[in-house]
């Protein structure tokens, strides 16, 4: 869908496999010399054989879709995927053609420089591309013919995207007219639409009970030679939410896809959580902790911690760790009150340690206890999830993986609730959506951007948890 998709595509391929065979090269006369790496013959096999990897696991890991759809730090973990893959083929060759010179070095400099270059190509093109269309060039007007939901949502992702170069013009609705069975009025407005304006591309987003439209539509896109992608009305079906499988010889479609809930993968995330809370607690928090705990005991009287109850997986209560950011209260009362910005019982270093989310820190010891994750949905306080449960009845379905200390809602602005109702309900139904979409689309990787996100969140001051 993206403009000239296929000619970006081969550009960006291309120019990747030129900089791999560069960082090939250098590494390789950088380690050794020249006249060695010709003399070791069989190292240009392994060029081409990487070169052919990398079209292969690109294609399959999707590593040039929805390129602009993403920021860069979601960028930079899939070129690093790619690169580990690079990296793992390149320490095998060598271990099997006994490889003496081309080691270590070689390796090492090979993926450092394979990494460095291809985020560098990511940048600039992007920055490129950006330059050029808001030149007005390279942008494609696009209409969707189709009113409802789909089309709604489609509409907002080409508003939030314009990286994608559309320029969206409207919509034809399908149930324009009175004559809704033949249609007539319907196509009498698409003619009119595709005289009056000059479109480049359309997206038809109907339902089912219009699909007799649908040849008609293609016709008369093809009249005027405007290209026609079509979105299924059976999208939201086709999902990962929904898994495929059998149960004897019947076919079984389960309606929510949960892979934590097969063993390798919670092994995988308890191993990473325990690995890399280890490292936070050993180089971040042994010099963090000591100079939190003077800085408090100059300017904030009072308890170093707040700990509270909190709900976890399958419902049951926990400890949650916290640096204390608001005045302390002996007999607080644990109720609904919201804390919102600017709010009075935040103290001075309360909103130092909330800008940047470091007040957060104390619980990568829930996870290396095994209350918490790094990544998962945000653990609700019990008054708080009382009344979160009367907006979303699905909201027990977040207990079925350990909380996080950051999320996927998190990245995404929806931290903390606000004091207008209304608006606090619609942040809340979204959040909790967006912690069910994480449950049902984990993957080890998908944790990883989301914990780049939140490093760089953090340096630049926009973190902010519950």
């Amino acid at each position: 869908m993206i403009v000239n998709q296929r000619s970006i595509y081969i550009f960006k391929l291309l120019s990747d496999l030129l900089l791999l065979n560069c960082a090939f090269l250098i590494s390789a006369v950088y380690s050794q010399s020249w006249e060695i790496l010709l003399a070791r013959y069989y190292m240009f096999f392994l060029l081409i054989g990487l070169n052919l990897l990398w079209i292969v696991t690109s294609y399959y890991l999707n590593f040039y879709d929805d390129f602009f759809s993403r920021n860069f730090p979601v960028q930079f973990t899939n070129i690093l995927k790619n690169s580990l893959l690079q990296l793992i083929i390149t320490i095998t060759f060598i271990f099997l053609a006994k490889e003496n010179l081309f080691t270590r070095y070689f390796i090492v400099y090979y993926f450092i420089l394979l990494v460095f270059l291809i985020s560098f190509r990511v940048i600039i093109f992007r920055k490129i591309l950006k330059y050029v269309r808001r030149k007005g060039k390279n942008i494609r007007d696009l209409i969707l013919i189709g009113n409802g939901e789909l089309a709604q949502n489609f509409k907002t992702m080409i508003l939030s995207n314009p990286d994608f170069g559309y320029n969206f013009k409207g919509f034809i609705s399908e149930n324009a007219g009175d004559n809704q069975k033949t249609g007539e009025q319907f196509f009498e407005n698409l003619e009119k639409t595709f005289t009056e304006m000059k479109l480049d591309e359309a997206v038809i987003a109907i339902p089912e009970e219009s699909r007799h439209l649908l040849e008609g539509i293609i016709k008369t896109c093809d009249k005027y030679a405007v290209k026609v992608h079509i979105i299924p009305d059976y999208y939201n079906l086709i999902s990962k939410r929904f898994q495929l499988s059998s149960f004897g010889s019947f076919p079984i479609i389960t309606a929510r896809r949960e892979p934590l809930n097969e063993v390798q993968w919670r092994m995988l995330k308890r191993i990473f959580d325990l690995f890399f809370s280890f490292l936070v607690v050993i180089f971040i928090f042994s010099w963090l902790f000591p100079i939190i705990l003077i800085i408090s005991l100059i300017f904030d009287r009072g308890p170093l911690f707040f700990i509270q109850d909190r709900l976890g997986a399958k419902n049951k209560k926990f400890k949650c760790i916290k640096f204390r950011t608001m005045k302390y209260e002996k007999n607080k009362v644990d109720e609904f009150k919201p804390v919102v910005e600017h709010d009075h019982r935040i103290t001075s270093v309360g909103k130092f340690l909330r800008k940047y989310n470091l007040d957060e820190l104390p619980q990568f010891i829930n996870v290396l206890i095994g209350d918490m994750s790094v990544v998962g949905p945000r653990p609700h306080a019990i008054s708080y999830n009382n009344i979160y449960s009367k907006i979303v009845d699905e909201i027990r379905l977040r207990q079925n993986v350990k909380p996080g200390i950051t999320g996927w809602a998190q990245i995404h602005g929806l931290r903390g609730d606000v004091t207008d109702e209304d608006e606090n309900r619609k942040r809340t139904k979204l959040r909790i959506d967006y912690d069910l979409w994480y449950i049902e689309n984990w993957s080890f990787w998908l944790d990883i951007q989301i914990i780049l996100l939140t490093v760089w969140q953090m340096i630049v001051g926009k973190s902010r948890g519950i």
